[in-house]
């Protein structure tokens, strides 16, 4: 079956660095375009970044933009989100998704 599964979350001080990981089975990774998609605490999903297929093409959020690389390995069925200059409004729950498929999510907490 289908499987995302994110890891790398956790506390960071603000300027900090995380790097996410988002590994994929159950589907031709290679064929999907991949995103990471946040949820603050009460508040609605915001699509964070995307990247196409071949990991040639990348697009963020204006809020992340700078700051954060989204990347891929096709041979490793994972996806990645480097994240630097983390901000406490960062702090989030982030998911990975492709199409349908979501991920359980990993928590990020920037906070001094």
């Amino acid at each position: 079956q289908v499987q995302l599964v994110e890891s790398g979350g956790g506390l960071v001080q603000p300027g900090g660095s995380l790097r996410l990981s988002c590994a994929a089975s159950g589907f031709t990774f290679s064929s999907y375009a991949m995103s990471w998609v946040r949820q603050a605490p009460g508040k609605g999903l915001e699509w964070v970044s995307a990247i196409n297929s071949g990991g040639g093409s990348t697009d963020y959020a204006d809020s992340v933009k700078g700051r954060f690389t989204i990347s891929r390995d096709n041979a490793k069925n994972t996806v990645y989100l480097q994240m630097n200059s983390l901000k406490p409004e960062d702090t989030a729950v982030y998911y990975c998704n492709a199409n349908a498929y979501w991920g359980q999510g990993t928590q990020v907490t920037v906070s001094s």
